[in-house]
């Protein structure tokens, strides 16, 4: 495992998706009379308070043109904490696929909870300026706030990453001396319940394209004789490959379900045809002329045209269905009386 090299940013789309919520705070000064006197946005940067303090308490620099001013927030990672709370088992694992439009399958291990601190600070010169920001930022929080983070681009992997407040810290250094700036000083803490991937690795397997399971007359495998082997295997709802396997010879409406086509040859009882958006099951062939089940599998009955294509919905459509397709399902039903068993391993029975 430790030498696989992947970094998915995590991290680092957690500071960003944090930093991104206060970046539109804004303060308002008003004259006696009530009308606005002026509005300053309030800049937000990546650092500790103490640096900007420090740059605030230096002696300005003629050379520059642009010192560092307050109202001001800064915002830093504190901490990373393990979450036991939230653990899942470490060696289950889902599937996903990737977002590059090749629809790739992967295997992906749970993610591991982790809770990232966060400290907000809100460096201010007055008492009311630090009153209308912090006002703008604690009814959000009750006391979490979701944030939507993109967590794993490469496959898609989003989820909402709860933002707790935990508590606020007030500081007010006006006991320097007058020639001194004062800075009142807000921090609020909070924790990031984040989880971070490891490695991603290619599944051959892809999707899954069989179930079958073996039922027993009892629990006890050893001694009970199988009885009975249900079989299940995913079905295309519509046609992917266009074979335009023959013409409708009449017009239909949405009720009828025996009907003339052009050339029969190339379908088959119980079968499945696709004309428009309608999936139809075939009951019986006689000839040239089709009894169907109408509107299969929640498709809307529609009338048709005569001449209209009709794509034969077999194994070759079954095997097309793409990741997110909606499908239905192949059932089989086999009885046994032998006392043999089914080996994964080797993909027979023994």
């Amino acid at each position: 495992m430790l030498g696989t090299y992947y970094y998915h940013e995590i991290i680092r789309k957690t500071i960003i998706s944090f930093g991104t919520l206060f970046n539109n705070i804004e303060i308002r000064h008003t004259k006696q009379d009530g009308s606005k006197f002026s509005t300053v946005k309030v800049p937000i940067a990546y650092g500790p308070a103490e640096k900007f303090i420090a740059r605030l308490e230096q002696k300005p620099d003629p050379r520059k043109r642009v010192s560092i001013t307050i109202p001001r927030l800064a915002f830093e990672m504190t901490g990373i904490q393990y979450d036991a709370s939230r653990k899942v088992s470490t060696m289950q694992t889902f599937k996903a696929f990737t977002t590059d439009g090749t629809k790739t399958a992967r295997k992906v291990f749970m993610p591991v909870p982790y809770n990232l601190g966060f400290r907000l600070s809100i460096l201010t010169q007055y008492n009311e300026d630090a009153m209308q920001i912090i006002e703008q930022i604690l009814p959000i929080f009750q006391p979490a706030f979701n944030v939507t983070v993109d967590l794993v681009e490469s496959i898609g992997e989003k989820r909402d990453v709860p933002l707790v407040l935990e508590n606020i810290n007030f500081e007010d250094n006006y006991t320097s001396g007058y020639d001194e700036k004062r800075v009142i000083v807000h921090q609020l803490q909070f924790t990031a319940k984040t989880y971070l991937f490891g490695a991603i690795a290619d599944n051959s397997e892809g999707l899954i394209k069989k179930v079958q399971v073996d039922y027993h007359t009892s629990t006890n495998r050893k001694t009970a004789k199988r009885e009975l082997r249900y079989v299940a295997t995913p079905r295309a709802l519509k046609d992917y490959n266009d074979d335009n396997a023959t013409t409708l010879a009449q017009d239909i409406d949405a009720e009828q379900t025996q009907f003339l086509v052009t050339n029969a040859s190339s379908l088959v009882v119980d079968g499945y045809i696709y004309i428009g958006k309608e999936l139809l099951q075939i009951r019986e062939i006689s000839n040239e002329t089709l009894l169907v089940h109408r509107g299969v599998d929640g498709t809307q009955p529609d009338s048709h045209i005569n001449g209209v294509s009709i794509d034969a919905v077999t194994q070759a459509d079954n095997d097309l269905v793409e990741p997110g397709d909606d499908f239905g399902f192949s059932e089989e039903r086999f009885d046994f009386s032998d006392s043999r068993t089914y080996s994964p391993s080797k993909g027979i029975d023994v």
